[in-house]
């Protein structure tokens, strides 16, 4: 084995008579390079897209609900103490929700308003954490306080500290006749700043607040519940509400974001068969370099066999000749893949400064910004593979090699 691979260095560093087999080296080389880095960044920012959805919004919208089909929940600190029970369940709290109108002077957004207790929500939730300058400390009860998504704010044109009007819809039971809404005027104390789609039509309000603009008593809308297991939300809560005495329908994330995960997942799979694909082709490339490397070196060929070189040896120094360049490829594919997904998010920031514009719309995705994390399994599976590709591609150059007879080779000469 080291006589092979020093004669396959050797042959590498040897001079060529034809600067062709030079070209389709480096062609090949950089070809297996471009290939692997390619795969790492994609790889990369589907980690990220993951770990956003995770960190950002599964720590923020509560994993599952649970409410009635029809009306208020009364006795919901009852279906609460049930709930906690439950070893699966982390953390059970009331809410409140309603859509309503903000206006702020001649402009109008729709929201969805929250309604949830501040102390609860900053022990069990990282919601509190997205709320710029620290202003969730400042969030109380009775204070005519409000919190608005950095997207409506942005629409609305509205600032910390100033006073916008909430419209909330009347129903007029037992009567046709339209009643017009009830105005309340709030403070904006802070700004929620999720970077996506998730904060464009949200409000968030005090749970006392909430109940007395809605004239609903102690009542809630539902039950917001957080599990030990995100990824088993669906079944944890459906056996939680099939367990409790009231009959109550439930959702979880996943009917809401499940999309996205889902969506993270299949990609992943493409770009997995994606990196075989493209690997391959690059790795490929070696066995066009190795017959024309056959070609050029039959006379060293033909010499060797004469000293004894048997057909083994040099099927191993031409395997040894391949594997090299898709070394050397894939290295430099390697490490130019994980700095470039070290810095993906620095270097689209870049480009977005230039071009002047998000390329994630915060509008569409629940981020505006391409989020990238390394995992070195990931790229330990895609420098294995381009390894595995350039040992077969270099297999039938290495075995044409034996076949080369040194009579006639050197005869010729």
């Amino acid at each position: 084995m080291n006589l092979s691979l020093i004669t396959a260095i050797k042959f590498r560093k040897g001079r060529r008579k034809s600067g062709m087999v030079s070209l389709i080296s480096i062609i090949s080389t950089l070809s297996i390079a471009i290939g692997i880095a390619a795969l790492i960044i994609g790889l990369s920012a589907m980690n990220g897209f993951e770990r956003e959805l995770h960190n950002r919004v599964l720590s923020v919208v509560p994993h599952g609900q649970l409410y009635l089909d029809s009306g208020n929940l009364e006795n919901w600190r009852h279906v609460q103490q049930e709930l906690t029970e439950n070893k699966n369940i982390v953390s059970a709290v009331p809410f409140v929700s309603f859509t309503g109108l903000i206006e702020n002077g001649s402009k109008l957004g729709a929201v969805e308003v929250q309604g949830l207790d501040p102390e609860q929500e900053q022990q069990i939730s990282a919601l509190p954490n997205y709320v710029l300058n620290h202003k969730w400390q400042e969030f109380k009860a009775d204070n005519q306080q409000v919190i608005i998504g950095s997207g409506l704010a942005k629409s609305l044109a509205v600032k910390e500290g100033a006073w916008v009007s909430l419209l909330i819809p009347v129903s007029a039971s037992g009567s046709t006749q339209l009643k017009p809404p009830k105005r309340v005027r709030l403070q904006v104390i802070g700004i929620l700043d999720l970077s996506g789609s998730l904060s464009n039509n949200v409000a968030l309000l005090p749970l006392v607040d909430a109940q007395k603009l809605l004239n609903i008593g102690d009542s809630v809308t539902g039950i917001m519940i957080n599990v030990n297991d995100v990824y088993r939300a669906n079944q944890i809560i459906g056996q939680a509400a099939l367990s409790l005495d009231d009959t109550l329908s439930f959702n979880s994330w996943e009917n809401s974001f499940g999309f996205m995960y889902r969506d993270i997942q299949m990609i992943r799979q493409i770009m997995y068969l994606a990196m075989i694909v493209v690997i391959g082709v690059a790795c490929f490339n070696i066995v066009s370099t190795l017959v024309i490397a056959v070609k050029d070196k039959q006379r060293d060929i033909a010499i060797l066999k004469t000293l004894g070189a048997t057909n083994r040896l040099i099927k191993h120094i031409f395997i040894w000749y391949g594997v090299i360049s898709g070394l050397i490829g894939s290295l430099i594919g390697v490490i130019l893949g994980v700095i470039l997904s070290w810095q993906l998010s620095n270097i689209m920031g870049f480009f977005e400064s230039l071009m002047g514009h998000k390329i994630l719309n915060s509008n569409i995705y629940f981020i505006d910004f391409l989020p990238s994390e390394i995992h070195f399994f990931d790229v330990a599976i895609v420098f294995i593979t381009a390894m595995l590709l350039s040992l077969i591609a270099s297999y039938y150059p290495a075995k044409r090699a034996c076949k080369i007879e040194p009579a006639r080779i050197l005869n010729s000469f």
